[in-house]
């Protein structure tokens, strides 16, 4: 049979890799994922006794003459002009193309849009800050209307912190995972039409700092560019890095810990809903499915968020830490756990489904053009083999928890007193590891 095959008309949510594709058996995996994070936390306390992370004073400076084109006007308009080109591209087949599962838009929109800016964010870093159409957008419609396109109208207040990106973000993860008709062109037109007169306006207020903290993919895509090898000193330099001296650059504004639940707990509820359990348990009900599925994803992200804060507030106060906002501190030691989790979850839906995009993109309303090129041509299901999947899942997400652990001690080394700073973890180590079994398990249950 050929490798090159029809595409379903269904979306598929993840990846196809199974506990029977996996090298050992899975009991085993979950035992030695357990056995990796507790040896990586015992030779840690033994041999990293001082914080070695710098966070964004760390890193190496790139030459002058890169920084000088890199930084570039030229280059950086003519990036947000092919984005609001791409944008407008996907807008015309939503608005104009077929209204069925060739419409190019919702596999522009949750494959090359949501799940490619991972891969982008962590080879190039926040490039959603770089070219987010609705920057450009603000800057046009600012000058129409004479204000100030940096400050606004308003001051934010500092409270407000990442709370409206988590907002943002709760609300696309819904409309993804909880709405039964998320992939509808009509959806998502209306969905990203408010998305974007809400924040248009948010800016307008506020400035363009608005988009920082309150667009959910600006920040989703800083907060995974923060473990690029490449990013930004406190002095504005380029530098090479460690990507784990990125993620401690991450800012601590309240909401913080709210950003890193949605997306954990967004990705985990994939995998329930998945499961073959979910599906006995919510197939025979009489009520509509978003009110079973609503429900179970703010549980889930509720779950995250509870269980993240409990742990971190027992460390900080086993280590007589007081009042010290132990949960937003630790935030960023989550981000390696978020990363390996959407690594695992949707690397192999990118590769898969990314082919389907083009192909459709290629004609975007239906009429038989081939502007790409790839109008013709069939999904390739011979580049990722099953085992190679179910791999690639159990060692991001183990890689995921133990740099986790790593970033979490190296900040404990930091804010504890040092007779203290192995027995505050206990709490966030005993979190890694059920975070680590709990999810492989609800991973491979799917």
């Amino acid at each position: 049979m050929s490798a090159v095959i029809e595409e379903p008309a269904v979306v598929l949510a993840h990846g196809i890799g199974g506990r029977e594709d996996l090298p050992l058996p899975f009991d085993l995996v979950l035992q030695g994922a357990a056995v990796a994070l507790l040896v990586s936390f015992l030779g840690l306390g033994l041999l990293w006794r001082t914080p070695r992370f710098r966070g964004g004073a760390a890193g190496r400076p790139l030459p002058v003459w890169l920084q000088r084109a890199v930084d570039g006007a030229g280059l950086r308009w003519l990036l947000r002009l092919l984005a609001l080109v791409a944008a407008g591209y996907v807008a015309v087949a939503a608005i104009f193309g077929p209204n069925d599962a060739l419409n190019p838009a919702p596999y522009a929109v949750y494959v090359l849009f949501w799940v490619g800016l991972v891969p982008a964010s962590l080879l190039f870093g926040p490039v959603w800050r770089v070219i987010n159409p609705l920057r450009t957008v603000h800057r046009l419609v600012a000058a129409v209307a004479r204000v100030p396109a940096d400050r606004g109208l308003l001051e934010l207040p500092a409270w407000v912190g990442y709370w409206p990106a988590a907002l943002s973000l709760l609300s696309f993860v819904w409309l993804e995972l909880a709405v039964p008709n998320g992939d509808s062109t009509t959806v998502l037109v209306v969905y990203f039409t408010l998305y974007a007169g809400v924040h248009l306006i948010a800016a307008l207020l506020f400035g363009d700092h608005w988009f920082q903290r309150g667009d959910g993919f600006e920040v989703y895509s800083t907060l995974i560019g923060t473990l690029a090898p490449v990013g930004r000193r406190d002095d504005g330099r380029l530098v090479v890095r460690n990507p784990l001296d990125g993620a401690a650059s991450f800012g601590l504004a309240p909401g913080i810990v709210a950003v890193v639940a949605v997306l954990l707990g967004s990705t985990f509820f994939d995998s329930v809903s998945g499961a073959p359990t979910w599906t006995r348990l919510t197939q025979g009900l009489s009520v509509p499915e978003v009110l079973v599925t609503t429900p179970g994803l703010l549980v889930m992200i509720g779950l995250i968020a509870v269980t993240f804060t409990a742990a971190t507030l027992l460390a900080g106060r086993l280590a007589h830490r007081g009042r010290a906002p132990v949960p937003r501190l630790m935030a960023h030691t989550v981000i390696p756990i978020i990363v390996g989790y959407l690594v695992a979850h949707y690397f192999s839906f990118l590769v898969f489904q990314g082919q389907q995009a083009f192909i459709l993109l290629s004609d975007p309303l239906g009429n038989g053009a081939n502007i790409l090129g790839t109008a013709l041509r069939g999904v390739d299901y011979s580049l990722l083999s099953p085992a190679a999947i179910a791999g690639v899942q159990v060692v991001a997400v183990v890689a995921g928890h133990i740099l986790g652990v790593v970033a979490a001690h190296d900040r404990a080394v930091a804010l504890f007193p040092r007779h203290q700073a192995l027995s505050g973890q206990l709490p966030l180590l005993v979190l890694m590891i059920t975070y680590t079994v709990g999810g492989l398990t609800l991973l491979f249950a799917a």
